[in-house]
C-alpha cells in the first residue's frame, strides 16, 4: 500500500473560506526532512505508474493549478515532483502578464487552450484567478469586474471537472521572511540572477497587501467540487512531499487497472515466419 500522508493531515491543508491564509507556512506537522525526501521518492514512483495507466487509458485527465507568493515555489516543486515522469503525458503551461492579444480576448480563453487531453496531467504555473488579483492590480479590470470573473471562474471550474479532468488547485504559503531569504539567495548567488524580475521588489515590500488580496480571491473560490489546499512553503521538501501526497490521493481515486482490449493477433500468429 501505498505511504503517503494520511488524508487527515491533508485535509488540515483544506482552505477554510473564514480564515484561508490564517496557517503558519512554516509548520511541518512534526515530519522530519530526511524521511519525507525518502518518503516523496516512494510517491513518485507511484505517480509514475499513475501516469502510465493514465496515457493507456486515455479516458480522464488531472489538472493542477498551482499559485503562490513569488519565490513560492512553484517551478520548484514541478521540477522536483515530476522529474523522472514520461514527458509525453505531462504538460507544463506557464502564465505571465497576458500579452496585448490576449487582453483583446476572453480572459479565460489562453487558460482553455493549454487544458489536457485525455490520458495526460496538465500543470497550470499560475491560474485563471491572476485575472482577478493581477488583472486589477495592472488596471486591466475594475473593481466592480471581479464578480463576474469569479463567477466565469467557478462555470470554468465546473466546465473541466464535468468533462472528466480532476481538478486540483493548490496555493503554496511563504512568510514575508521566507521570500525575503529567498530573494536575497538569488541576489548573492549569479546563477540564479536570471530568476529575478524587476517587479519582485515592488511585490515583497507589499507582501502583506498582496496576501490579504489572495486571501479574499480563495475565500470567494473554495467550491465543494474543485476545493483550494493551501499548502505551507516555507519548508521546500515538505510543501513537495503535501503535493506529491494530494496528487496520489487524486490518482487513488480513479482506481485506475491496466486495459485489456481485444488482441490484433496471437502469439502463435506471431512465432509463424
Amino acid at each position: 500500500m501505498l505511504e503517503r500522508l494520511p488524508d487527515a493531515l491533508l485535509d488540515s491543508c483544506r482552505c477554510n473560506p473564514a480564515a484561508p491564509l490564517a496557517g503558519d507556512p512554516a509548520r511541518d506537522f512534526g515530519l522530519d526532512k530526511a524521511g519525507s525526501i525518502g518518503q516523496l521518492q516512494t510517491i513518485k514512483q507511484y505517480l509514475d505508474e499513475q501516469q502510465q495507466l493514465l496515457w493507456a487509458n486515455r479516458k480522464q485527465a488531472v489538472l493542477i493549478w498551482l499559485q503562490g507568493p513569488d519565490c513560492s515555489g512553484k517551478d520548484g516543486v514541478i521540477r522536483h515532483l515530476f522529474r523522472g515522469l514520461n514527458p509525453q503525458g505531462v504538460r507544463i503551461s506557464n502564465f505571465r502578464q497576458p500579452t496585448p492579444d490576449e487582453l483583446n480576448e476572453d480572459f479565460l480563453s489562453r487558460y482553455r487552450r493549454q487544458l489536457p487531453v485525455t490520458g495526460s496531467i496538465g500543470i497550470f504555473n499560475r491560474t485563471p484567478y491572476e485575472g482577478v488579483v493581477s488583472d486589477l492590480r495592472d488596471g486591466f479590470i475594475q473593481p466592480e469586474d471581479v464578480p463576474a470573473r469569479l463567477q466565469q471562474i467557478a462555470g470554468f471550474e465546473d466546465e473541466i471537472t464535468a468533462s472528466g479532468t480532476l481538478l486540483l488547485k493548490v496555493y503554496l504559503q511563504i512568510s514575508r521572511a521566507e521570500q525575503h531569504a529567498r530573494l536575497k539567495k538569488r541576489l548573492l548567488n549569479p546563477h540564479k540572477h536570471w530568476k529575478i524580475n524587476a517587479s519582485d521588489l515592488p511585490a515583497h515590500r507589499c507582501f502583506d497587501q498582496l496576501q490579504a488580496e489572495w486571501a479574499a480571491v480563495l475565500q470567494n473560490s473554495q467550491h465543494e467540487a474543485a476545493p483550494w489546499y493551501v499548502l505551507p512553503a516555507d519548508h521546500k521538501w515538505l510543501r513537495n512531499l503535501l503535493l506529491g501526497s494530494l496528487l496520489a490521493r487524486q490518482f487513488e481515486a480513479l482506481d485506475q487497472q491496466w486495459p485489456l482490449p481485444p488482441l490484433p493477433f496471437t502469439l502463435e500468429e506471431l512465432e509463424i515466419n
